[in-house]
């Protein structure tokens, strides 16, 4: 929460801008410590996201209060640049669990996305890529997946969505992008290793034990990761 109260602060501004979906922290460790107080915008996972939103529309002089809305200068923003590194057309538009507006394009152009992300000249593409490699555990959290990937693996660039998404790429422009169909990220740490795997990086992670009659019984692994051009 200390990073989301940081960029609130540099433009100004305070937790009661924020408009994402009150929520308690994300992490294990840190819901317990949470307890039984009552949710909040600031502990909710996207904070930080918002956070960043909310100073954008401060520093542009655009209006706060409404910057959730799809029509918004930031969401119209956000939309271009989202459209110009897929090289696709928004399909549908829906609303995150978290209040933001959702930015339907097929899993090939969220690929074609972070590919052209990372291997852009472009200074601010490069410094967005470059802070995650840097501080990885903003990105996702300490002990999730994406932190503990980018720990692992100098130069990844790795980030979680909802509903079983990963994205991640490698300096030279190697992609991975996947969407487990039921939506859980039971089995992603597998599914991530064969995957750096096929790029010639060797990383291994915690196995995701199988359990029956209350012992383990087996682990997930991943059998067959096809390439598609």
């Amino acid at each position: 929460m200390d990073g989301a109260v940081a960029i609130l602060k540099s433009a100004g501004l305070d937790e009661s801008a924020l408009k994402n979906t009150p929520d308690k922290p994300l992490g294990d460790k840190e819901r317990r410590a949470w307890g039984n107080s009552a949710p909040t915008s600031l502990a909710a996972n996207c904070s930080g996201k918002h956070s960043g939103m909310v100073a954008t529309c401060a520093i542009n002089g655009w209006d706060v209060a409404t910057y959730l809305n799809p029509n918004h200068p930031l969401q119209l923003a956000c939309r271009e640049e989202f459209e110009q590194l897929s090289g696709e057309k928004v399909s549908q538009i829906a609303v995150d669990g978290c209040g933001a507006p959702l930015f339907a394009i097929t899993l090939s152009g969220l690929a074609k996305a972070i590919h052209a992300l990372t291997v852009s000249k472009d200074p601010v593409h490069q410094e967005v890529v470059e802070a995650c490699r840097e501080f990885p555990i903003m990105v996702s959290g300490e002990g999730r997946l994406p932190t503990l990937a980018m720990q692992k693996v100098p130069g990844l660039f790795c980030k979680d969505g909802a509903e079983g998404v990963v994205v991640l790429s490698l300096q030279d422009g190697q992609t991975l992008v996947w969407k487990i169909s039921d939506g859980s990220f039971r089995g992603a740490a597998q599914l991530m290793a064969a995957g750096l795997a096929r790029m010639g990086i060797k990383v291994e992670f915690e196995p995701e034990k199988v359990f029956g009659g209350g012992q383990v019984v087996g682990e997930i692994r991943a059998s067959t990761l096809l390439r598609h051009g």
